[in-house]
């Protein structure tokens, strides 16, 4: 019998079984899933339950009115901080950090999780991001390994062998997947593709190991870890299994209408906070990346008459820098008001947001400039001590990868080094 090849486009499709598919079995009402985190507080379950979403801004954020003159914990808020007042003491504002060697302009928007080098050039060869090396080792107990989402087109998550991450930008169908059932011909064709799924694997180990001993001790090593992708991506299947058998958690919350209007992202983006919210609260999963791409279109917001892109490069523009202010601070309005949600929810004797790192930052420190020095960096939850700004000299400081250092031992790896990092982020100390 002869086997038909396994094309990249096949394989590629096959994963995408594994990772597109719903959401955790919890309670259906509130009394009883305070009744679930009670048996779990018992085991110590929840109190092993560490999440993070990471938040890419990709036009920027006009640093003067985020950083605070001053550093440590007696700042006087900024603009941009003023709608977080009631937060102040749950983050940390971060300054002069940056990526060693990542340049590029906009297209350093690839290396915010990864730090790879030089991701404008020709050459650019992006690796794992950080959301993707936490799955790859939390294997947490969650309908999803991850979420990947976008207000508006590409994502900030990428695979081990540097291949960007599909970010879903339509909330109807991020709730649909999380929430709504399928009907019995769904439920069925879901699990034929998961069986496909499970076929093509056993083909492709097959096919890989005939080729073993034909190769090059550095082709032997690639094809290592490819077999390591593979055996993950097995494991994922038959997890996937598992959960298509197991009913979806029902939520207080109407299925989201799609916002059509490319512009609007003020209403784009609180849709899709919104499903990051209800993922995590229904512990659908506990990694999370959401990139908040700009447009060349006119924002519907009053007092805006230009696209924000073309605000973000103002070019210290009085006009342009009052109506960027305007749209800025929509942006960290929402992102407030998610974190506010997170810390209002409880979850055993603490809050979401204690057990929730929330990364928020751009891949620009300079958008108008398109320059990768000092990009604004905030840090909330996740337990550890907040309420200051730390300053960083911006020609000599840590890498940014320090602080995800932090965030993967805070949820639980141990770890040392992640990309360009040295080690975890020095002065950045836990509560309690």
């Amino acid at each position: 019998m002869t086997t038909r090849p396994i094309t990249r486009r096949t394989l590629l499709r096959g994963a995408g079984v594994a990772l597109a598919l719903p959401v955790l079995d919890v309670a259906a009402h509130a009394a009883d899933r305070q009744a679930d985190d009670a048996k779990r507080t018992e085991t110590g379950e929840l109190a092993q339950r560490r999440r993070m979403v990471a938040i890419c801004t990709y036009l920027g954020v006009h640093t003067p009115y985020l950083y605070p003159t001053k550093a440590g914990k007696d700042y006087d808020l900024t603009p941009y901080l003023e709608p977080m007042r009631d937060l102040r003491d749950e983050f940390t504002v971060f300054s002069g950090l940056s990526h060693p060697d990542v340049d590029g302009g906009h297209s350093s928007v690839s290396s915010f999780l990864t730090a790879a080098p030089h991701p404008g050039s020709s050459s650019f060869k992006n690796t794992i991001s950080l959301d993707q090396f936490a799955a790859e080792r939390l294997n947490a107990d969650t309908r999803f390994g991850y979420l990947a989402l976008s207000t508006n087109g590409g994502g900030i998550s990428w695979t081990r062998s540097g291949i960007r991450i599909p970010a879903d930008d339509r909330p109807s169908r991020v709730f649909a997947r999380l929430f709504l059932a399928g009907s019995p011909d769904d439920v069925r064709r879901q699990m034929r593709r998961i069986h496909e799924g499970q076929s093509i694997m056993d083909v492709v180990r097959g096919e890989a190991r005939q080729l073993r001993g034909t190769l090059g001790q550095r082709d032997q090593a690639k094809l290592d870890e490819y077999f390591s992708a593979v055996r993950d991506l097995e494991t994922r299947l038959v997890r996937a299994e598992a959960w298509s058998k197991r009913p979806k958690p029902k939520v207080d919350y109407a299925p989201p209408k799609d916002v059509a209007d490319k512009a609007d992202f003020v209403g784009r983006l609180r849709l899709m906070l919104d499903m990051a919210y209800l993922a995590l609260v229904t512990d659908s999963t506990r990694l999370i990346t959401l990139s908040i791409s700009g447009t060349n279109l006119v924002p519907p917001i009053q007092g805006v008459s230009a696209d924000w892109h073309n605000l973000s490069h103002h070019g210290k523009d009085p006009q342009k820098l009052e109506q960027l202010k305007i749209v800025e601070l929509e942006k960290m309005r929402l992102i407030g008001d998610f974190m506010s949600r997170l810390k209002s929810t409880k979850e055993g004797d603490a809050t979401l947001l204690d057990k929730t790192m929330v990364l928020f930052g751009s891949n620009l420190g300079n958008a108008s400039s398109h320059n990768t020095r000092n990009m604004p960096i905030l840090l909330a939850g996740g337990g550890f001590k907040h309420g200051r700004h730390v300053a960083f000299d911006t020609a000599k400081h840590p890498p940014l990868c320090n602080l995800y250092v932090s965030m993967l031992q805070r949820l639980g790896l141990d770890v040392e080094r992640f990309a360009s990092a040295t080690g975890p982020m020095a002065g950045l100390d836990l509560v309690g």
